[in-house]
């Protein structure tokens, strides 16, 4: 009976906050979502970013990043920026899901980047060379990639979606997407100037499962599920981003986060789940680091090619037409010389 009546005041609440508004991204894709969802005000964020001056309740930025009415902009359409977005409290229950509300635009059409990566880790707070973040985490990194260094043959389209789970003895390898280290992924079109886009992270029964609604369509579309990944509670949510010789807007407009209903057996067992050693049971299989062909160049090389060569060209044109008039000059003064 008390189950039942659970069940019901989750769908009179669900029903509430639909109707008014209340809750705007669960309403869009609630064909995705299971009874046992509980909003965890500490862990979300949502408009108005009430604070004084930069400050967040419940949130710390570092970095470039900076607070405006509308979104917080970790970092700007601007070449070497990075920055952080921070959740202030651990997650102390074992099983969650985080809707994530962003936007990545700019000026680039062909070439931008970096990208933007959302944690769950222990150390929180950190600036470092993954897409702002530090290597050797422990936890969780989702990292949505928006620039292609890879060229050989683990190459795929971008933007990509990579997860990867971590206990701190294993680095990011930016070089090659992080494909030696990928639990799994997903192509996904995430940069746009339409619309914002939504990423679902759901961690439940030790499974792993991410969902986008990257076309405003209010439908989530599954990017990948993980089964056989294990993560300890009390670590902390965030996200970074950066930029280097290519940049983007990297903007976040809302963060929900929901505790999962748990099995009693597992509630029990919470000291227990403090504990675990992030890990997961299958990944990318472990090969060589081989070096890319650079007889394939990357669009940046290309670029770089283009212009060069179009630089030489002119100043080729230059020096000829400089080298014809002086000739000119030369024949006309010998001319009349003669005469």
């Amino acid at each position: 009976m008390k189950s039942n009546n659970l069940n019901i005041f989750h769908w009179i609440n669900l029903f509430i906050f639909c109707s008014f508004g209340f809750d705007k991204i669960r309403c869009a894709h609630t064909e995705y979502e299971d009874l046992g969802f509980y909003p965890q005000k500490e862990h979300s964020l949502m408009k108005p970013y009430q604070g004084t001056g930069m400050t967040i309740p419940n949130w710390d930025i570092l970095g470039h990043t900076i607070v405006s009415n509308s979104f917080i902009r970790i970092t700007p359409d601007q070449q070497s920026k990075h920055g952080g977005l921070w959740n202030k409290f651990p997650i102390t229950f074992p099983y969650w899901e985080t809707h994530i509300e962003f936007k990545i635009s700019g000026h680039g059409k062909d070439l931008f980047g970096d990208g933007m990566a959302i944690w769950y880790v222990r150390h929180p707070m950190q600036l470092g060379k993954v897409f702002g973040s530090a290597d050797f985490f422990w936890g969780l990194g989702l990292f949505l990639d928006t620039y292609a260094n890879q060229n050989g043959a683990h190459s795929h389209s971008h933007p990509y979606i990579s997860a990867m789970v971590n206990n701190a003895t294993m680095g990011y390898d930016h070089d090659r997407d992080g494909t030696h280290t990928e639990l799994a992924g997903c192509e996904a079109k995430l940069r746009t100037s339409e619309h914002d886009t939504y990423l679902a992270i759901r961690y439940h029964n030790d499974t792993l499962s991410v969902m986008t609604d990257v076309d405003g369509s209010g439908q989530w579309t599954e990017c990948f599920v993980a089964p056989g990944v294990f993560l300890p509670t009390g670590l902390y949510l965030g996200v970074t981003a950066a930029t280097g010789d290519l940049s983007d807007n990297h903007d976040i407009i809302s963060i929900k986060t929901y505790r999962l209903e748990t099995p009693i057996e597992i509630m029990s067992k919470l000291d227990q789940r403090a504990m675990i050693i992030p890990h997961a049971i299958s990944s990318a299989h472990p090969r060589d680091h081989i070096k890319d062909d650079r007889s394939l160049m990357t669009g940046i090389s290309w670029l770089r090619f283009i212009v060069y060569l179009i630089l030489g060209l002119i100043f080729v044109i230059i020096l000829g037409l400089v080298g014809y008039i002086f000739y000119q000059k030369r024949q006309e003064v010998s001319r009349k010389r003669f005469y």
